[in-house]
């Protein structure tokens, strides 16, 4: 009887579990291409012994209840990476889950990176489906808070109008991670002693109940502490927690360093007047580039990557002497004044070295650093007049 009774409610466990599960459609092998093409699909690709695709389930079931309709505009789905790896395979899943939107009109599917929060899930869906989500109005109506004692406190849906413009030095951060908790007194007085000063404004965003944001910024740990500069991560400060580093580091990104500032080896080069390098700024860039080549280099003098191109920049410089239609050139993006010129241009990372031709950018250059290799970048996008002229 006992055994009986067992198996009664062994089956109407799993009869129940199967009926919870009905909104979410599952595809194998045989019919998963043909289905993602008769309407847009968000596919969850699993393992059932995977951690976090279990505590993702009751989400993904929810969201499949709310858009696995007659007329939804998406469906929602599944497939089991145990049981039908070729299709894993073929859209190369390479850990569990792995959330992707599969448009009806073809194309490559965008692989989903935000939070896997039912809020998150659904605004990534109607940014696919070029609809404007609510969050998107309460983030254009949001007020920016007033800084207490310096410090703004931001949240997902103030974070971009605040740093929209200007200069940010954000901590992402945890309550209950034991380094935040450390950081944040020495966080606070580094916010009020720069309370006047109007080139920086010290932030702060919790992860816990922001995740979308902080995943946006590619937050993987806390406190991770993140320069934006009108908009877009610049740096991200790795060096010691202490109130003079964290000064130190602020100096070097709003060129506010001592006046005895050290010489780089670009500096010293200029100064011998051994390298034909135009020093370009916002006020000179359109004017210099409207004629012929120009081929600029947007750096940061603190910027390792920028100091060791410095020397072959100079010798590129002087190489290209003998050919009046190229100019040599460089953008300081820590000069105030550059900055919203260097936003304009498209500038994320340093170096970033792009090529213009009669005012119009031409293209980036993204080869080897080598006195060489641009060179021979600069005669291949040159016209045949000006190539004969190197």
């Amino acid at each position: 009887m006992k055994i009986v009774l067992l198996s009664l409610i062994c089956i109407y466990v799993r009869c129940f579990a199967e009926e919870a599960e009905v909104s979410t459609k599952q595809y194998v092998s045989t019919d998963f291409e043909s289905k993602v093409k008769e309407n847009n699909h968000f596919v969850k690709f699993f393992a059932p012994w995977c951690g976090h695709c279990k505590r993702l389930e009751p989400t993904w079931e929810e969201l499949s209840k709310k858009y696995n309709t007659d007329d939804s505009e998406v469906t929602i789905a599944r497939v089991d990476c145990t049981t039908d790896s070729s299709v894993c395979s073929d859209n190369e899943v390479t850990g569990y889950p792995t959330l992707k939107f599969f448009s009806k009109d073809g194309g490559e599917p965008v692989k989903y990176k935000g939070a896997r929060d039912l809020p998150s899930l659904e605004k990534f869906i109607k940014e696919q489906l070029g609809q404007e989500s609510d969050e998107d109005e309460d983030e254009e109506s949001a007020e920016v808070p007033e800084p207490v004692k310096g410090l703004t406190e931001l949240t997902g849906k103030t974070f971009k109008k605040a740093t929209e413009s200007g200069s940010y030095f954000v901590k992402f951060y945890a309550p209950w991670c034991g380094h935040c908790q450390k950081l944040a007194p020495t966080w606070e007085k580094l916010a009020e002693s720069l309370a006047d000063d109007k080139s920086v404004n010290i932030a702060k965003i919790d992860c816990t109940t922001n995740r979308d944001t902080c995943s946006e910024y590619e937050v993987k740990g806390y406190p991770t502490l993140l320069w934006i500069q009108d908009g877009k991560k610049v740096a991200k400060y790795q060096g010691d927690r202490s109130s003079d580093d964290l000064k130190k580091f602020i100096a070097k990104m709003t060129g506010a360093g001592s006046e005895e500032e050290p010489k780089t080896e670009e500096k010293e080069t200029e100064e011998k007047g051994k390298a034909p390098v135009v020093v370009l700024t916002a006020d000179t860039f359109e004017n210099s580039i409207s004629r012929d080549y120009t081929f600029i280099k947007f750096y940061a003098p603190w910027c390792g990557h920028c100091k060791r191109l410095a020397p072959t920049w100079d010798q590129l410089a002087v190489k290209m002497v003998s050919n009046p239609s190229i100019k040599v050139a460089k953008v300081d993006c820590t000069e105030n004044d550059n900055r919203p010129l260097c936003s304009k241009e498209g500038v994320s990372g340093f170096p970033t070295i792009f090529l213009y031709h009669d005012g119009d950018k031409v293209t980036e250059y993204e080869g080897n650093r080598s006195l060489d290799d641009m060179a021979n970048f600069l005669k291949s996008n040159m016209k045949p007049a000006a190539k004969d002229e190197l």
